[in-house]
């Protein structure tokens, strides 16, 4: 067996995961002081029961798996800490409650570059939401604020780094609010894999507004992660739904690393010519050189990762969003949140750095139930390239120890040879058979007891 790479690494070249989705506030936010303007008005336009706003706003007939219970326990002024996988419906949990009770239910969302997709979305059902983020300009944000404060919004998405302007607390204090939801709740654990300072500061939104009800949401979480969410976010009286993790329509497969622009463009060929899927890749000097790669070979492919403005970005997004058959070669900057039900498969040609991160990324595939493909190529090389980056991380000690740990699942992942169903469930405390579906269980790779020859 051969290791070796296409694109050489250079650590310079990394991506910085939060770069175009973390929000500075503004010296006008700083600064600024709102208008004083009369007290918030009720909305006139809630639902009488989520089941109505289940029906007439988004036109499902029912609801699946936990989420009536989930959406009462909202309605009813609760608190909820929800684990559900990738496409298991969590936004209708606070989106339904939000059009039931009285006011604007609140979204705390990491996902600026996604708000305006969220919000076009909404607005397409009849549902009028809005966002507050700095990408606005003085006299859009102004209009926000007014809906907000005369009732007008029945959803309003702010990203995190806002309730450190006082102004922001401020104008939520004179607003009439329905419920808090924060989204991707999993960024306020320090020992989970995409954690955001940021989010340690929302254990706020219990103490500056207690009688409000709040919603955790997140589709990954190891059973420690689950205990640290509750605990900062201080949602010690919360119900807990938590979800099987398991996505039984997706095949999960893994090969030996040699080739592997060529793996992949074998893989598109003989099993996903012409479908939608995503390609991630640990770089930008990969992203674009597989993206290149993928159009000289026939393949509709955009690259996506940070370093193009926001308004290209958008436009990809856009474009994948929209078309058929795309395929978006990126980093793990693409992909949180984004609601595209037919991503028939997605690859990685490096070793995401956790069990967590991998699980998440290749949940984006097949919401819409059908069979889909998670396959990812991996060699020693990554390993080193993971330990090197490891080593040179910021963070103390303990940091980098949390790191190690984070890699050594994915490793033990990769290396099982049991079915690979049953590790990864097993890692979030699930417990499984065999799938019969995997590249283990179909193919079951050769091993013997190597204590033997050694007596």
């Amino acid at each position: 067996m051969s290791w070796s790479a296409d694109v050489p690494w250079d650590p310079d070249d990394l991506e910085p995961p939060d770069e175009f989705e973390y929000e500075p506030p503004s010296v006008e936010d700083r600064e600024r002081e709102f208008i004083a303007r009369e007290p918030a008005r009720p909305s006139s336009s809630k639902y009488s029961s989520a089941s109505d706003a289940l029906h007439t706003v988004f036109g499902y007939d029912s609801f699946r798996g936990d989420q009536a219970e989930i959406i009462q326990q909202v309605v009813d002024g609760g608190d909820a800490l929800v684990l559900m996988p990738t496409g298991g419906g969590k936004s209708l949990c606070y989106q339904i409650p939000a059009l039931v009770r009285e006011g604007t239910g609140v979204v705390i969302s990491p996902l600026i570059a996604l708000m305006q997709d969220q919000v076009d979305a909404l607005s397409a059902v009849g549902v009028r939401a809005a966002f507050l983020n700095s990408t606005q300009d003085q006299a859009q944000r102004m209009g926000v604020e007014h809906a907000l404060l005369n009732g007008e919004l029945d959803l309003l998405y702010l990203a995190p780094e806002r309730l450190r302007v006082a102004a922001t607390a401020d104008l939520l204090d004179r607003a009439s609010i329905s419920l808090f939801a924060i989204d991707e709740a999993h960024c306020v654990s320090q020992w989970g894999h995409d954690f955001r300072p940021d989010y340690l500061q929302l254990s706020m939104l219990h103490e500056r507004w207690p009688s409000v009800p709040r919603i955790a949401l997140t589709a990954t979480a190891t059973e420690q992660t689950h205990l640290e969410i509750q605990k900062r976010l201080q949602l010690s009286d919360a119900r807990h739904f938590v979800a099987s993790f398991d996505r039984p329509n997706i095949q999960y497969r893994m090969a030996a690393k040699n080739a592997p622009q060529q793996q992949l463009l074998e893989l598109l060929r003989s099993e996903h010519p012409g479908d939608a899927g995503i390609v991630y890749c640990l770089s930008r000097a990969s992203v674009e050189k597989t993206a290149d790669f993928l159009v000289q070979n026939g393949i509709a492919a955009l690259p996506y990762h940070a370093g193009p403005d926001s308004r290209l970005r958008a436009a990809t997004q856009s474009r994948f969003l929209r078309e058929d058959g795309i395929v978006m070669v990126a980093t793990i900057a693409f992909g949180m949140g984004i609601d595209k039900p037919d991503v028939r498969f997605v690859a990685h040609l490096d070793l995401p750095k956790s069990v967590e991160g991998y699980y998440q990324e290749t949940g984006r595939a097949g919401r819409d139930g059908l069979p889909s493909t998670a396959w990812l190529a991996y060699g020693l090389q990554d390993v080193m390239q993971q330990r090197r980056m490891i080593d040179g991380s910021e963070g103390d000690a303990e940091h980098r120890r949390r790191l190690g740990l984070h890699l050594d699942a994915m490793l033990a992942l990769c290396e099982t040879v049991q079915c690979r169903r049953v590790q990864l469930l097993g890692y979030f405390g699930e417990t499984s058979t065999a799938c019969g579906n995997c590249d283990t269980c179909l193919a079951p790779p050769e091993s013997w007891d190597g204590t033997v020859p050694a007596q």
